[in-house]
């Protein structure tokens, strides 16, 4: 009888370690389990999460919502400055946010990491800042994927993606748009900087041939400290206004496309949305991007979020009301926003040779 070598080794020299992964498995339970609550029910032999589906009785008719998202190549921003105890949370961010936007609340996450070579320590900081996301949006981590790519990923490059599912009740679902109205008030919730979009344009301003650290040191500061923050969930903030039915009619979550195409997402056919330009305050870091990359105005709202990480649209004659409440809000938030929310515009009857976004 010929003897074969363990699985294990074989794979190993083939550059995949199963026994490092199961270390790995093992070292980030406690994290993982931090997110759990009393509907994540356990599953034994590990092949998928499981969550109780009664607690969708408490709804009259429940919308299950998903989403899927990834951080992009702000991950390379990450690995060229050694920072990425944030990117768990931009992750989280970008599908949770998404799935707030239609009022649904978050219930479980998923993850799925792509590395070249599983380095233990780094992946256990990216699945700490992941459950931390997960916290934040209230969503309980209860599966993931970590696999090895050798030779198809260089040993120190990763990817992140992110799926995440959420329920929300069928007639209270946003955008409300059948209730938006010309005159209707846009409400700036603010953002923490860039969050995870345009960093293909910023890492050709600020890193060498767009793929290596900057030799200036002013720069690396820059990035690490300003560029690299997380990405804001705002979970914290909009629930409790949910979940008190405050008359919000919908929400727009300004990722890629910037103000142009996020903005006009939510509304109607007939409906633009008017920006008065002084009503909104820009951080400092997106002037320092447009005035280093030689960008036009028209560039950056197109590109970036501008300082408005989330636009709240409500009536009119709720909307100082409002305000104040999200004002008082908006210090639950984990990570901080750069500014304060403020009322920045309103929708307008659109003709049919106007733009859905006007910024003046």
């Amino acid at each position: 009888m010929t003897n074969h070598p363990d699985a294990s080794e074989a794979y190993s020299r083939a550059g995949v370690s199963t026994a490092e992964g199961a270390l790995f498995v093992r070292s980030i339970a406690e994290s993982v389990r931090s997110t759990y609550n009393s509907s994540v029910l356990p599953d034994e032999g590990g092949f998928a999460g499981m969550m109780d589906a009664s607690l969708l009785k408490d709804y009259k008719q429940p919308v299950l919502v998903s989403g899927t998202d990834g951080v992009g190549t702000k991950l390379r921003m990450a690995s060229v400055l050694d920072r990425h105890e944030g990117v768990g949370i931009d992750l989280v961010a970008m599908c949770a946010n998404d799935i707030l936007v239609t009022g649904a609340r978050a219930l479980f996450f998923l993850d799925y990491i792509s590395c070249g070579k599983l380095n233990r320590e780094l992946m256990q900081t990216i699945v700490a800042s992941i459950c931390e996301g997960c916290k934040q949006a209230g969503a309980a981590l209860i599966g993931g994927e970590t696999a090895e790519h050798p030779q198809v990923m260089a040993e120190e490059e990763y990817d992140l993606a992110g799926f995440i599912v959420g329920v929300g009740e069928k007639n209270d679902m946003l955008p409300a748009r059948d209730r938006l109205q010309e005159g209707d008030v846009v409400i700036s919730l603010p953002s923490s900087g860039v969050h995870s979009n345009g960093f293909s344009l910023i890492r050709k301003i600020f890193l060498k041939d767009g793929l290596h650290a900057p030799d200036s040191p002013e720069d690396r500061e820059f990035l690490r400290e300003e560029i690299l923050r997380p990405t804001i969930i705002y979970e914290p903030c909009l629930r409790p206004l949910l979940d008190a039915g405050e008359p919000i009619l919908a929400l727009a979550h300004v990722t890629g496309g910037g103000f142009y195409e996020n903005l006009p997402r939510v509304l109607p056919a007939h409906l633009s949305v008017r920006i008065a330009r002084e009503k909104l305050v820009t951080p400092a870091l997106f002037t320092k991007i447009q005035e280093r990359g030689g960008l036009s105005d028209d560039d950056m709202f197109h590109v970036f979020n501008m300082g408005l990480g989330m636009a709240l649209y409500c009536p009119e004659e709720e909307a100082e009301r409002l305000l104040e409440k999200v004002k008082a809000n908006i210090g639950k938030l984990a990570v901080t926003p750069l500014g304060s929310p403020r009322i920045i515009g309103r929708l307008e009857k659109r003709s049919p040779d106007q733009a859905s976004v006007v910024i003046e």
